[in-house]
């Protein structure tokens, strides 16, 4: 088929009118940011929901606390309005079938988390579908509305939790495999269904999702629910609900978005190209009846990142490429149609329903909110944080420079709110973890992410896509595979050279954080290459790959992806590739910062490179700080902020000025919290 591309089509998006610009953009700022979460949209396209994303204002005096979902209608551009309160935070919104009535999984005081219900035309919400002493984790109503089928927490021990009471607490190490739970109920009556059915199901199942036609359930399983085995082991089967013979989709990479074609037929299904791919980026289509599949997009410099198929039986498909992004379409058989390009905003989910597509998206200027997508043209819904039109916000755009092999290496480059001075400016260097992942020219900041608040402070950040990075095609992200270090660390030396030769960047005063792979490149960077950068922030960060692969929960999946070799077949390899071996190079002042109960990158990471420089190199300014009950980044608002603070204290005592020396900043930042 002829590809049809369209032209390049302006955004139109509807904005309140902004005031004068005239405030920078503070960590408090940061705290109150909302956002929109996931969206639904009825099969006929005539009621559209979202949630509201936000946490407690801690800077306030709110009770600290985890993010929270309130549910939102949407009927059109600045025409939204909550639908239930905000002490009720909900999750997996949906509709019926039918379109009567908006779903979502919710706990009700005691009782564990169930599927629930609320009209659209108005009326109390009640509880459709449950089990006792089991919580709802995923959920889809077959066509016709009578039934749900529930992926729920595995049964309840109570011999277990008998001893457990008596004291007998221990825990046997990846043996107590705890596997969830397929159900079905009914879901005619009045009342929910007081016995559903279970369903029996092979291996540990961590999403579903049932046919337009009712007769194929597709159901994503991994042998344990280890994390290693979802990353390096899961795969698509499709079940014949009349049968229950099951079809197994041999993908032998990494699984992400899988979703039916209208008439059944079959999946989009994006994922690896094989084991050693880092992530799931390459667009599959896939037979339902046979489980073949065709790879659509397959070394394309590019990732997908969300589908959803049309009522009319087309694909869209969301792709970013580089640090934009692109809405596509495709025909059934995967022959792509037409593309359009969305201007600055950055597209990051899908959802239709009756051929509406409603998309999130964001841009330099402002975090997740709801667009329509509609003849060429994508319409703003929502505008969940009008005191943004306040910010006087730094320019942010792509910069693209070369390193030193001749690579061309792409990132998105903020500036400073007031213009880069004479000499150039003070540079953080914000690295992306992963290192499968990659930044798009959209927001930036967050709290862990210095972005527009560092650029009202007189700083230039710039996050780079280096090598490993994704939407620059497999073979770019498989670029660092097997070489720790090179050339992906050497990526961030040469950003900062291409910087300062621009006079963008003080030389001198360039600083590095990032968290998880990006507190990894941190920890390099202050200790291999600490002469090239004044100060760090290392966040869940790796600093030593011997006893990473010991004591994190991905060893399979860091063999196949990065190392492509086991510590015992070269010991001395890893030693070369982890931070600690370079701690007597360690003149970066280094704020090092964990949860301390962190499952991917154990908190001995950080403790083990801050014993190590302090004993070596005891003149360097270092600090250590765990959060208690966090985990691979944090998760409630105190601890949010509390980092927010403490990054840009540092970076302000030693980058800002320059001075490798300064005396460390209070143990204790000043929180500048407004009781209530």
């Amino acid at each position: 088929m002829t590809l049809l591309r369209s032209a390049l089509l302006a955004t139109a998006l509807t904005l309140p009118a902004a005031p004068a610009l005239a405030r920078d953009m503070t960590p408090q700022d940061v705290a109150k940011i909302e956002y929109t979460g996931t969206v639904a949209v009825s099969q006929d396209g005539n009621h559209v929901a979202y949630t509201r994303v936000y946490w407690p204002d801690v800077t306030q005096g709110e009770d600290d606390g985890t993010a929270k979902q309130q549910l939102f209608m949407a009927d059109g551009a600045n025409d939204v309005r909550a639908y239930l309160p905000e002490d009720m935070s909900v999750s997996s919104i949906d509709f019926t079938p039918d379109g009567s009535m908006i779903t979502f999984l919710w706990a009700d005081g005691d009782d564990d988390r169930s599927v629930w219900g609320i009209p659209v035309n108005g009326g109390a919400y009640r509880k459709i579908a449950g089990v006792e002493d089991a919580r709802v984790g995923d959920y889809a109503f077959s066509p016709d509305g009578s039934r749900v089928y529930m992926l729920v927490s595995a049964a309840p021990d109570e011999d277990r939790e008998s001893e457990s009471e008596d004291g007998f607490n221990a825990v046997v190490y990846e043996e107590e495999f705890r596997l969830n739970r397929m159900f079905v109920a009914d879901a005619t009556g009045t009342e929910a269904d007081a016995e559903p059915t279970q369903i029996e199901v092979p291996g540990y199942v961590s999403g579903f999702d049932i046919s337009p036609d009712g007769q194929t359930a597709m159901i994503l399983t991994a042998p344990t629910p280890l994390v290693d085995d979802s990353l390096t082991s899961q795969r698509v089967n499709l079940v014949n609900l009349a049968t229950g013979a099951v079809t197994v989709v041999e993908t032998p990479g990494k699984i992400g978005d899988v979703e039916f074609s209208p008439d059944s037929m079959n999946l989009s299904m994006v994922a690896g190209v094989d084991e050693n791919d880092p992530a799931a980026t390459t667009l599959h289509i896939v037979d339902v009846m046979t489980g073949s599949y065709t790879a659509v997009n397959e070394g394309a410099a590019e990732a997908v990142m969300d589908t959803e198929w049309m009522a009319d039986g087309r694909l869209a498909a969301l792709v970013h490429v580089g640090v934009q992004s692109v809405l596509r379409f495709y025909s059934a058989d995967g022959e792509e149609e037409r593309e359009y390009d969305p201007g600055e905003l950055i597209l990051t989910s899908l959802q239709q329903g009756g051929n509406r597509l409603m998309v999130e998206a964001t841009s330099p200027t402002h975090p997740n909110e709801l667009f329509a997508f509609s003849n060429g043209q994508f319409t703003r819904w929502t505008n969940h944080n009008p005191w943004l039109s306040e910010i006087d916000f730094g320019e942010q755009r792509a910069y693209t420079y070369t390193a030193t092999d001749g690579t061309e290496i792409e990132g998105v480059l903020v500036l400073p709110v007031d213009g880069v001075p004479a000499g150039g400016a003070p540079l953080i260097l914000d690295v992306h973890g992963g290192p499968e992942a990659h930044e798009s020219n959209g927001w930036v900041t967050s709290y862990s992410n210095p972005g527009q608040v560092a650029a009202g402070q007189g700083y230039a950040v710039f996050l780079p896509n280096y090598r490993g990075s994704t939407a620059y095609g497999t073979a770019f992200s498989k670029a660092h595979s097997g070489n720790y270090t090179d050339p992906e660390f050497r990526d961030l030396v040469d950003a900062k050279a291409a910087l300062a030769a621009e006079g963008i960047a003080d030389a001198d005063r360039t600083g590095i954080t990032g968290g998880s792979y990006g507190g990894y490149a941190t920890a390099w960077s202050s200790t291999y290459n600490s002469e090239e950068f004044a100060a760090g922030v290392m966040f869940v960060g790796i600093s030593n790959q011997i006893s990473k692969v010991g004591t994190g929960d991905i060893p399979n999946e860091m063999y196949l992806v990065h190392a492509r070799q086991w510590p015992w077949e070269d010991w001395q390899n890893y030693l070369e590739v982890s931070p600690i071996y370079y701690t007597d190079r360690a003149d970066t002042p280094l704020l090092i910062m964990h949860g301390d109960s962190d499952t991917r990158v154990n908190p001995g990471q950080s403790l083990e490179l801050y014993r190590y420089i302090s004993l070596r190199r005891p003149d360097t300014p270092l600090r250590l700080v765990f959060y208690p009950g966090e985990g691979h980044g944090n998760a409630r608002a105190a601890s949010r902020y509390d980092y927010n603070l403490r990054m840009m204290e540092w970076f302000d005592t030693y980058l800002e000025t320059g001075d490798r020396d300064a005396e460390l900043p209070p143990s204790r930042p000043d929180l500048m919290i407004e009781e209530d």
